[in-house]
């Protein structure tokens, strides 16, 4: 597989979960070797690379930061863009937060594929582990070892009646990531609403784009997608995250109560490790071609 950009622009809009602030977004097609380029066209289409070397904080989002300027809530696009197996894109946004629509991935898988995959005219890069690299905090832990293709094992534990120990693998490949992880939403719990609103946080967040749990349920009337729907949405996270490396992955992930800062730090450890890592060309036809939507 070559190298893949979108077939055509695609737009939404939405409101940030953070900010509430209306947002405007979309999606273009980029040369090969781009990567995920942000553009704030409120601010005359300033770019923000959607690198490691970007991230400015990320501890109830992913912040990206160039020269002062901030983009927000970034990993569910992210997410979708990987998962859907997008190697090239502009992203124009007008506001400083990426909206949270549903609270997913799902609504950006669906713009990708009404946009149309192309292959592009260069091999495709993948970033193949050589080494494991394990980063730990307390009793959170997340490492990478080599594999032969981009899996993700993910337990998490939460002392809620509709969460409690949860544990899902995925391989990412043949329309998993739509089919299995694009749906899931994101989810908090109703004691923690009002500390995040003082502190200027989830100003947009709602039963609309989120899973809010209660004592010993939660208030959403309209139930959860997937009965580890939670498990699900920490595996988009970490997609959307490790997408900060700017290319496929060849290795497999294994993360344990696991989250943002946990994420780059992996990717951070990662990178430092020469040893650790190789960026390899995977095989690939020289001629560009249509290519209906990987995910």
């Amino acid at each position: 597989m070559n190298q893949t950009t979108l077939a055509k622009a695609v737009e939404t809009k939405g409101i940030g979960l953070h900010t509430a602030v209306p947002v405007q977004i979309s999606l273009l097609p980029a040369p090969p070797d781009t990567g995920y380029v942000f553009r704030r066209t409120d601010l005359g289409d300033f770019e923000i690379p959607a690198t490691v070397e970007s991230v400015a904080h990320c501890s109830y989002a992913t912040t990206l930061m160039r020269t002062g300027v901030m983009l927000s809530t970034v990993e569910h696009l992210l997410s979708a863009l990987r998962g859907c197996g997008i190697d090239n894109a502009y992203i124009e946004v007008d506001n400083l937060e990426v909206p949270i629509m549903d609270g997913s991935a799902e609504a950006f898988a669906e713009m990708i594929e009404n946009a149309g995959v192309v292959e592009q005219p260069l091999a495709r890069r993948a970033l193949m582990v050589r080494e494991r690299v394990t980063v730990e905090a307390g009793n959170r832990r997340i490492s990478i070892e080599p594999a032969d293709a981009y899996e993700i094992d993910c337990t998490i534990d939460f002392p809620h009646p509709l969460i409690g120990v949860q544990h899902r693998s995925v391989i990412l490949d043949n329309g998993s990531f739509a089919r299995d992880i694009a749906s899931a939403r994101t989810f908090g719990f109703i004691e923690e609403v009002e500390a995040l609103r003082r502190a200027n946080l989830i100003r947009g967040g709602s039963l609309d784009n989120a899973i809010v749990l209660t004592k010993h349920g939660m208030l959403n009337e309209t139930g959860l997608r997937f009965p580890d729907e939670f498990v699900r949405h920490k595996i988009l996270d970490i997609v959307g995250d490790l997408a900060l490396l700017g290319m496929s992955l060849l290795g497999r992930v294994e993360a344990e109560r696991s989250g943002h800062l946990l994420h780059a730090s992996l990717m951070s450890s990662l990178l430092r490790n020469r040893a650790a890592c190789e960026i390899i060309d995977l095989p690939g036809t020289q001629e560009a071609r249509a290519s209906a939507p990987v995910c």
